[in-house]
C-alpha cells in the first residue's frame, strides 16, 4: 500500500486508524510562502458542519517542520494530528461481517497480515491530513488569484442549482464555501438536511454529487498525457473515500452531443481575454488549462450502514476541494513567474 502521491509536489500520509497520531508531509512547496495556521484550522473545521449535528470539534494540526515565522522554509512541511478515531483492543469483528467496508479485499491483498479489525488500510482516517495539504496549497494559490470552491450538487434525488460553467467568479466560489452547509440554493439545502434526517430515522445512508470549480487558472498550465491537469486531479480525487465517479465540464452528457454542440469556440471579450461562451471542455483541453473555469463533478457513494454516518457528502466536498487545490498547485509550480 502506498501513502505517497508524488508529482511536482509530493504528499505523504503516515499512521493507521488505531494509532494515537496520524500525519501528513508536504514536499516541494516553495520557500517564503506565508501560511496562516488559523486559516488551516478553519478549513479543516468545515468537514464537521453544525447543520449535520456535529459539535464542531475538529483535531488541530501540530506543524512540526517546514514553517518558521509563518513562512515556508523550503523543507518538507510536516503536521501531526491527535487521532480522533478510537477502537477497543478487545474487538473481535469477523472480517466478512462488515458489509461495504474493505475488510475482505484488504485481508486478501495483504495475505491476512493487515489489522482488518482496526481497518488499518482504509483512507477514511486521512481526511484531516488531506485537508491540511489542500489548505496549504489553497493559500499559496489564492495569493496568485486562483480560487477553488465546492458545493453539494445533489444528495439522494435532491439537486442544488449547478454552477454556470462559463461564468463562475471568485466571489461565487468563496460564498458557497463560507456556508455551514455548502449549497448555492439554501432552500434546497434545507430539503437535503430533512432527507438526511429521514434516512437516519429509517437506518439508511445517502450519497450524492459534489461540484467543484477553480477560477483564474491561467491558460497554459499542465501538460499532455500523464501530467495533464485532468490526470493529476483524477489521481487525487479517487483517493478520497467513497468516490465512485468523476467528470469534467459536460462530462457524460458530451456522449449525447454532436461535435458542433460540444465544441467551445473562443472569442476575445471586452477585456481582451480569449474566452468561450460555453465551457463543455471544463477549462481543460489536451491536459492543459484554457483559462476558463475548471469544473468537475464527483459521485459519492452512500457510506456503509454500520459506519455510524448517514451522509458524508458535506465532508467529502471539503476533501474534493482540497484534492483539487493540491493538484492545481502541482500543475502551477513550473508555470512561468508563478514562484
Amino acid at each position: 500500500m502506498s501513502l505517497i502521491w508524488n508529482n511536482k509536489i509530493s504528499v505523504s500520509y503516515f499512521g493507521e486508524t488505531h494509532d494515537s497520531i496520524i500525519g501528513v508531509t508536504l514536499d516541494g512547496i516553495p520557500a517564503g510562502e506565508y501560511i496562516d495556521a488559523d486559516e488551516i484550522c478553519g478549513f479543516i473545521k468545515r468537514m464537521n458542519p453544525k447543520s449535520m449535528g456535529n459539535n464542531g470539534i475538529t483535531p488541530t494540526p501540530r506543524i512540526i517542520s517546514g514553517l518558521r515565522g509563518e513562512r515556508t522554509t523550503g523543507a518538507p512541511i510536516c503536521a501531526v494530528f491527535q487521532n480522533s478515531v478510537s477502537h477497543k483492543e478487545d474487538e473481535d469483528i469477523p472480517a466478512n461481517t462488515r458489509i461495504g467496508h474493505g475488510d475482505y479485499t484488504g485481508a486478501v491483498r495483504y495475505r491476512g497480515f493487515c489489522d482488518v479489525q482496526k481497518d488499518a488500510h482504509t483512507p477514511e482516517q486521512f481526511t484531516e491530513p488531506v485537508c491540511f495539504a489542500g489548505s496549504v496549497c489553497a493559500q499559496i494559490l489564492e495569493r496568485r488569484g486562483i480560487y477553488t470552491g465546492a458545493h453539494i450538487l445533489s444528495i439522494h434525488n435532491i439537486k442544488d442549482n449547478p454552477y454556470d460553467m462559463a461564468h463562475i467568479s471568485r466571489d461565487s466560489v468563496r460564498s458557497v464555501r463560507s456556508k455551514d452547509f455548502p449549497v448555492i440554493n439554501d432552500r434546497i439545502g434545507w430539503d437535503m438536511l430533512e432527507d438526511i434526517s429521514l434516512a437516519s430515522e429509517y437506518g439508511e445512508t445517502l450519497g450524492g454529487i459534489v461540484e467543484c470549480a477553480t477560477v483564474n487558472i491561467p491558460c497554459g498550465a499542465g501538460s499532455p498525457l500523464f501530467h495533464g491537469i485532468q490526470n493529476t486531479i483524477a489521481q487525487l480525487i479517487f483517493a478520497v473515500p467513497y468516490v465512485t465517479g468523476l467528470e469534467f465540464g459536460a462530462g457524460f452528457e458530451s456522449a449525447d452531443m454532436t461535435g458542433s454542440q460540444y465544441s467551445d469556440n473562443f472569442y476575445t471579450d471586452e477585456r481582451g481575454y480569449s474566452v468561450t461562451r460555453t465551457n463543455n471542455h471544463g477549462g481543460i483541453t489536451g491536459g492543459i488549462s484554457t483559462g476558463m473555469p475548471v469544473v468537475i463533478r464527483v459521485a459519492v457513494a452512500p457510506p456503509p450502514k454500520n459506519s455510524g454516518e448517514v451522509c458524508i457528502v458535506p465532508k467529502t466536498a471539503v476533501c474534493i476541494e482540497s484534492a483539487v487545490n493540491t493538484a492545481v498547485l502541482s500543475c502551477m509550480i513550473d508555470y512561468p513567474n508563478f514562484c
